[in-house]
């Protein structure tokens, strides 16, 4: 059963964004304010189709048709997964450490992307195996050095999965006070598509083959072996657990339980969230069965080629912006589909109007 003091806390936070939400602008009247200025710009109206729809989305979340610079930045979470000595993963754990080193180094594929697009980034260290103190450009918010053999004990303990909630949800926060008005998650561990997937299938009641995917790319034996230890996990805490958060603390992960944190800060600032995969999702699953109204500050970056992602999708209600196959997690597909949002909204506060530029309109 779920920590006492841990569903008394994220009760609070979850009181806050529905505090938000009942106290912002009405939703109708922005939407008229937010079609009427796109149908006064240079252009038929409805022709920029789905651009035209994400800045209105960004304007929603944050209660505002006058919108607010699209400074972005993609967090990072990294963990070590126990259940990786199962043998389901095609890498050691170790590269969760040598990766977070390459993120440190700006090696890595996000570190490309961010560069390339002005985006922050932060790499958050929330439960990787191994002393990461002595490089640069890392938060350190370790909660534990890896999570346990979720085949052999739960993974984490409610406070271990309560404190890592707590530093995404810092984050977020840290990251809206520095002025950023798009946020992007993203992750870093060896052995997550398997907590995501057990995640998955527990909580949407999926059997384990349909949602279980080859993460890095496993051979056919790893794959079947990786099956199995999700479909071990569902019968070993299917009769225990009964909540999203049981889950979460028996198959989960630090930095999957950090990014459901991080939604919830996010919208309890009123700020949009850019998912990317698998792992990504999982966590906007386990937070959106916390509090349905909280989809509504997310946005699907992309498809992914993993098979649990899509029927996540589907039950929170998001369609993926992109599909470009795809699955590499860092939040990378994220950027990519962030870019669009910002220039949706730079397309919305910069265009010029009919009047403005004294072009005829439509009759």
């Amino acid at each position: 059963m779920s920590h006492p003091a841990a569903r008394l806390t994220i009760e609070k936070w979850l009181e806050h964004v529905k505090n938000e939400r009942s106290d912002c602008h009405s939703m109708d009247g922005l939407l008229k304010e937010m079609k009427s200025h796109w149908d006064h710009l240079t252009k038929p109206a409805g022709s920029l189709g789905q651009m035209e729809a994400l800045a209105v989305w960004f304007g929603l979340v944050h209660g505002t048709s006058r919108l607010p610079e699209p400074r972005t930045a993609v967090c990072v979470f990294a963990g070590d997964h126990g259940v990786t000595r199962a043998g389901v993963s095609a890498y050691p754990s170790a590269v969760t450490r040598e990766m977070v080193r390459n993120f440190s180094e700006g090696g890595a594929a996000i570190c490309v992307l961010t560069r390339q697009f002005g985006m922050g980034l932060s790499v958050v260290d929330v439960g990787v195996d191994g002393d990461l103190s002595g490089l640069s450009g890392i938060v350190h918010r370790k909660v534990a050095s890896g999570t346990r053999n979720f085949l052999e004990e739960p993974a984490m303990t409610p406070d271990e999965g309560l404190n890592a909630m707590e530093a995404g949800r810092d984050m977020a926060h840290r990251l809206v006070d520095e002025g950023y008005r798009i946020l992007v998650t993203g992750e870093m561990g060896i052995g997550n598509t398997t907590a995501a997937s057990t995640l998955a299938a527990a909580l949407l009641s999926l059997p384990a083959e349909a949602v279980t995917g080859r993460g890095t790319g496993v051979g056919d034996s790893v794959y079947r072996n990786k099956i199995r230890v999700v479909e071990e996990a569902l019968l070993k805490y299917r009769s225990l657990l009964l909540t999203p958060l049981d889950w979460l603390w028996a198959v989960g992960g630090l930095e999957i339980a950090a990014m459901t944190g991080f939604i919830i800060g996010a919208a309890e600032r009123r700020t949009p969230v850019v998912l990317d995969g698998l792992i990504t999702a999982s966590s906007a699953l386990v937070a959106c069965r916390l509090e349905k109204s909280l989809s509504a500050y997310l946005l699907a970056g992309h498809q992914s080629q993993e098979p649990g992602h899509r029927p996540i999708l589907e039950e929170i209600g998001l369609s993926p912006l992109l599909n470009l196959d795809l699955r590499l997690g860092e939040g990378t597909g994220g950027a990519l589909a962030a870019t669009l949002v910002m220039a949706a909204v730079r397309l919305y506060q910069e265009m010029a109007t009919f009047e403005g530029a004294k072009v005829s309109g439509p009759h």
